[in-house]
């Protein structure tokens, strides 16, 4: 059964999607959709609404999937352990809250990898505990 094989890999990519559709649509650097159809006027009107469809799609499949599997209470514990994360190295002196364009990278990877543990969460639970979904149940 294939859905079996899922590794560290396979969340890598899942991850690298995710980062890629979040930093695409929106980042503090002038390159993303946001500042292209913020900036560029009326200019290049269908490749603008083109582009933002298949955002669109991709952060539906990837919120879609969030939240049937972590639900709403596993997604607050996904972001609480990450800020967390990001508060020990607040104390530990190797990030300042005061830069606010390291804060939104950060929490833009924060967003990225919430909806990355998502959409594998199905297939981490079966690792770790040997559950598999209903949906995983081949007839």
């Amino acid at each position: 059964m294939a859905a079996t094989r899922f590794s560290w890999g396979n969340f890598l990519i899942r991850w690298v999607v995710a980062v890629l559709a979040v930093m695409v649509t929106f980042n503090p650097a002038p390159w993303s959709y946001y500042q292209w159809v913020m900036n560029g006027g009326e200019d290049q009107l269908a490749l603008k609404v083109l582009a933002g469809i298949v955002l669109l799609i991709l952060f539906v499949i990837y919120l879609r999937a969030t939240w049937n599997s972590l639900g709403p209470l596993g997604m607050i514990l996904a972001v609480a352990f990450l800020a967390a994360c990001v508060f020990g190295l607040v104390e530990l002196g190797l990030l300042d809250l005061a830069d606010s364009v390291v804060m939104t990278w950060i929490a833009l990877f924060i967003i990225a990898t919430v909806m990355a543990i998502g959409i594998s969460w199905s297939h981490i639970r079966r690792r770790v505990s040997g559950q598999v979904d209903v949906d995983d149940v081949e007839m």
